[in-house]
């Protein structure tokens, strides 16, 4: 197998984890290029998607163009993020469902060791970038206690909840599915998916396609002017979205989805002691802690990865 190829592999796999962790609420696949080495690569590749790009396109070629915004790189991610988010849906919904204490399990190590993981990364002194950790962790923690709205289904709402859901699932610690699950619109995006209702779809991609474009210029200037106060702040979004991630959950008010069933509406977390005593079921305290350290060590492998010459593809 070439290196090229192989490269494009890994690319492609980053897709997949990103697609995956967006799928799951309190998670952001903005997390996951961060700790994979391709976060700024990818800010920056899709910062160069604007209207002075049709003009540079026309005077050197469509090749040349291509090459500026990184095509075949921001292609075979999405690429990945795409066959991650339409093959795996169903797959994670089931997992939510049937074993949802080690999902959670394992996306809280990951969380954990990232916000460890991008600590590491402020250089020089730390006191107003850990002013920022404690106001990027209010604000995060904030977001996951929050009350989902009910809002409407229409092509417009539609629109807007895709251009800010995407902002967060790029931003590392803020998740792109919860914040659609506060605007009421998490079941209605995971069923177009599943249902693949193509109207539906295609607008919530158009505001997706506009935020991202607009966003990453904001995110590029943070990381260029402000890159230790940034970086601060996105290690308490992490730290924040910990509480929503932690396993054993207090059920405070149920809704009626649109299948009929009863789901979660509020919860708030809880010892797991005190959570076998409410469902009368075992907390699996081993296991959860397992698979909690597993996402974990997986953080600081993905690192260890990103370092070696083979995989050198920032």
């Amino acid at each position: 197998m070439s290196e090229k190829i192989l490269k494009h592999l890994f690319i492609f796999f980053r897709g997949v984890a990103m697609g995956t962790a967006d799928i799951i609420p309190g998670v952001s696949g903005g997390t996951i290029a961060l700790i994979t080495g391709i976060y700024e690569k990818l800010i920056s590749s899709i910062k160069s998607i604007n209207p002075a790009i049709l003009k540079f396109a026309y005077k050197e070629g469509i090749a040349a163009a291509w090459k500026k915004i990184n095509g075949n790189f921001l292609l075979v991610l999405f690429s990945g993020i795409l066959v991650s988010i339409f093959s795996l849906a169903k797959v994670i919904s089931w997992l939510m469902e049937n074993h949802k204490l080690l999902v959670w399990a394992f996306f809280f190590g990951l969380i954990a060791a990232s916000a460890i993981y991008i600590w590491k990364k402020i250089n020089g002194h730390k006191l107003i970038s850990l002013l920022f950790l404690i106001i990027g962790a209010a604000i995060s923690y904030y977001i996951t206690i929050a009350t989902p709205s009910t809002t409407p289904e229409s092509l417009g709402f539609t629109f807007f909840a895709g251009l800010i859901a995407i902002c967060a699932m790029i931003l590392p610690g803020i998740s792109g599915s919860f914040i659609l699950l506060l605007m009421g619109k998490y079941e209605y995006i995971l069923n177009a998916v599943n249902e693949l209702k193509i109207e539906v779809l295609a607008v919530f991609a158009a505001g997706c396609i506009v935020g991202i474009i607009s966003f990453a210029n904001i995110i590029s200037w943070l990381f260029k002017k402000l890159p230790n106060i940034t970086l601060g702040l996105l290690t308490g979004f992490m730290i924040g979205s910990l509480n929503k991630l932690w396993p054993w959950k207090q059920v405070i008010e149920t809704r009626i989805n649109s299948k009929g069933e009863i789901i979660p509406l509020i919860e708030k977390s809880v010892s797991p002691f005190y959570y076998q005593q409410i469902e009368n079921s075992d907390p699996l305290i081993l296991s959860v802690i397992l698979v909690s350290f597993s996402g974990f060590i997986l953080v600081f492998l993905i690192e260890y990865l990103a370092t070696r010459k083979f995989d050198k593809i920032k």
